[in-house]
């Protein structure tokens, strides 16, 4: 046996007090004259015997009571192996403060019941130990070990957060911490462990022992929003633009009857009533039909309860008032282009001569079309090659006469093919590919009375070299008339033949030529994203529109305004939101007081999933790493005893204390009842 406080063992020096008392005591007797003692000594002798017992008794139970109590303060303890610790302890806690731990136990959210366990833990140790207290947010003020007081002061704080950590990323940033100090590392997790977050495959540190405290809560129902997006490149006005929504059950029961519905820059739209089966998802489409340009507010939300943090999905979205083309070309304009863009509302054709190309201008147009340029100059080479990075299409008909070793150098740049000859043999285009976007929703059936162009002069073009090439209109040798490829955000398309009618007629093939470059067209509008999910590190790219040094990128709605950090890189800037947006719903992009933008932002979805991990369950998932601890219900109901016991072995204290009071109950029971 040892004690944890020895030094309280000088108070046994209090055990000569009673036996002072014994030795003290003496009872007065009257005097009283007899004329025969002889009965009378026999009484006497028999009286004091029996007194001298009591007294005896009374002594034993007083010391034994007294030792008892000094040995409960100097708290005794059985040791057990070598997890005995002893100096300085640095224990970190993790509160789990995401939405999940809104859901109730016996009517009090889980939260409560995370930093009540939290509290217990900090008191289980000594005011000389050292705490962190973590909690999803991974605030700065967090990363630093502080006093007993200032541990409770920061759990009082702990508030639901939308931000969401992996376990095995818990672990590792309390393990960060850990390693700037010696002594006792212990680790604590408090949370509810659900699935989606808790990988513990990762975790194979051992210097730290990490203690796991499940908490459950009663089986909640969730039905959430999981994604939001259009069917197609960009909503445009006056057209029916498909939104597709896809909600989640996230429980093992049937869920009947849910609300599904969209609201509209303010106004509701319901979508309709739905059943969605246990642990399953359903896709819907809404008609969005938009009547004006601009940027536009959307929430798609379902009715469910009590679960509500991910019942609304936040989309904003801009809708551009012409989709603008730059057609450049060596000579004059190309009157079927032009015909096609001027039978189109909503579309313009700019022409510019390719020797009088203004540069800083090709960030304004959706669409760039080469046509029958004699060569590719390294200073258009280099543009078009970052408007392509940047988001842009490029669309090239090369001219019968163009110098090859030009054109082959831009597309070796941006990883297409090379060409390698000139076929002047009549070749027709015996296929369309309509699994992609530009012909996706075209024809009802290829196979009959379609008119597909034909050439008499094509280049031949090696793409094996390119791994990215999608064939969109195929020759009937199996040969590319039309290709697609990659570059970075942007597209690049290359036609095998010039646009030159007398090559190619594909001007005549209303069915192929106006879809392809309507569809091109809009398919080529830079992608905004319609919406963003909160998060401690949260980048968002968009056109740099800064005019100076001086301008300045503000993010702004009715309860917040803040300057997020800048990189600008060429004709887009980066802003660091990182964690400064707490809430979801919409913001306006500023720069300089004006609105350039508007920004949606949601929830992380990787909450809604309800699916816990128990105890029981938890613990085939730790057992490679024997660190890993669980402090089961039974453990957690004592928790500071448990603390107690792991860290020290067996404690005793409260067994004496027990002992003290039964031996001061003794000594109060032979005062009054026993009667010498």
């Amino acid at each position: 046996m040892q004690f944890l406080y020895p030094s309280f063992l000088w108070a046994l020096m209090a055990l000569a007090i009673p036996i002072i008392i014994h030795l003290f005591y003496f009872r007065r007797f009257k005097r009283v004259l007899f004329t025969n003692v002889k009965y009378l000594k026999e009484l006497k002798e028999e009286t004091s015997n029996r007194n001298r017992l009591k007294n005896l008794l009374v002594l034993l139970s007083r010391c034994l009571a007294v030792a008892g109590l000094v040995f409960a303060f100097a708290q005794p303890y059985l040791p057990t192996g070598d997890r005995i610790k002893s100096g300085i302890n640095h224990i970190s806690v993790f509160v789990d403060n995401s939405f999940s731990m809104t859901a109730a136990r016996q009517d009090i959210p889980l939260l409560d019941f995370a930093k009540d366990k939290a509290r217990l833990i900090i008191n289980s140790y000594s005011e000389e130990d050292k705490f962190q207290v973590l909690s999803h947010d991974f605030e700065g003020k967090h990363q630093r070990f502080v006093s007993k007081e200032d541990a409770l002061a920061f759990v009082d704080e702990i508030q639901i957060t939308p931000t969401v950590q992996m376990v095995d990323k818990i672990v590792k940033r309390q393990h960060q911490l850990m390693e700037t100090v010696s002594g006792n590392k212990i680790s604590y997790i408090i949370s509810d462990f659900q699935k989606s977050i808790s990988d513990f495959s990762t975790i194979t540190d051992t210097t730290m022992e990490v203690n796991l405290l499940p908490l459950q809560s009663v089986n909640q129902k969730n039905i959430s929003v999981d994604s939001v997006w259009f069917d197609g490149p960009i909503p445009f006005f006056n057209q029916n633009n498909k939104l597709v929504v896809r909600v989640r059950n996230n429980s093992g029961e049937d869920s009947e009857q849910v609300k599904l519905s969209f609201k509209k820059d303010g106004q509701d739209k319901p979508i309709g009533i739905v059943d969605i089966p246990a642990n399953s998802v359903i896709t819907d489409t809404v008609s969005v039909n938009v009547d004006k340009a601009g940027w536009h507010e959307g929430i798609v939300s379902v009715t469910d309860y009590p679960i509500q943090f991910d019942d609304e999905y936040y989309i904003a979205f801009p809708v551009p008032d012409t989709i603008k083309a730059l057609f450049i070309n060596e000579s004059g304009s190309n009157r079927f282009m032009d015909a096609l863009f001027d039978g189109v509302p909503y579309f313009s054709l700019a022409n510019q001569n390719v020797n009088q190309l203004q540069y800083q201008q090709f960030v304004n147009f959706d669409l760039i079309i080469l046509n029958d340029l004699k060569n590719i100059s390294s200073g258009l080479n280099n543009e078009l090659s970052q408007y392509l990075k940047s988001g842009g299409k490029v669309l090239i008909f090369p001219g019968k006469t163009s110098d090859i070793p030009s054109y082959n150098n831009f597309m070796a740049i941006n990883g297409a093919g090379t060409i390698i000859g000139t076929n002047k043999s009549v070749k027709e285009v015996a296929s369309i590919n309509t699994e992609e976007f530009i012909f996706s929703d075209v024809y009802i059936n290829t196979s009959k009375n379609l008119k597909l162009p034909k050439t008499t002069l094509s280049f031949d073009i090696n793409n094996s070299a390119s791994g990215l090439q999608e064939k969109l209109l195929v020759y009937r040798d199996g040969t590319s008339y039309l290709s697609k490829y990659k570059v970075g955000d942007g597209q690049l398309f290359v036609c095998a033949a010039p646009l030159d009618k007398e090559s190619n007629d594909l001007v005549y093939n209303a069915e192929v030529f106006v879809p392809l470059i309507y569809k091109m067209a809009i398919t080529t509008t830079k992608h905004k994203n319609l919406s963003y999910t909160i998060s401690n590190n949260l980048a968002i790219e968009t056109d740099n529109l800064r005019q100076s040094g001086d301008y300045v990128y503000k993010i702004k709605n009715e309860k917040l305004e803040f300057i997020p950090g800048q990189i600008p890189s060429g004709n887009k800037i980066t802003l660091e939101v990182d964690d400064q947006v707490k809430s979801a719903g919409f913001y306006d992009l500023m720069l300089n007081d004006q609105v350039t933008g508007k920004l949606a932002f949601n929830y992380n979805r990787r909450e809604s999933d309800m699916s816990l991990y128990d105890g029981s369950a938890l613990a085939p998932l730790v057992s490679h790493n024997t660190k890993l601890k669980i402090m089961n219900e039974a453990l957690q109901a004592n928790i500071s005893t448990s603390i107690a016991e792991k860290d020290r072995g067996v404690v005793l204290w409260k067994w004496f204390l027990i002992a003290a009071l039964v031996f001061l109950a003794i000594e109060a029971l032979l005062l009054r009842y026993y009667k010498p």
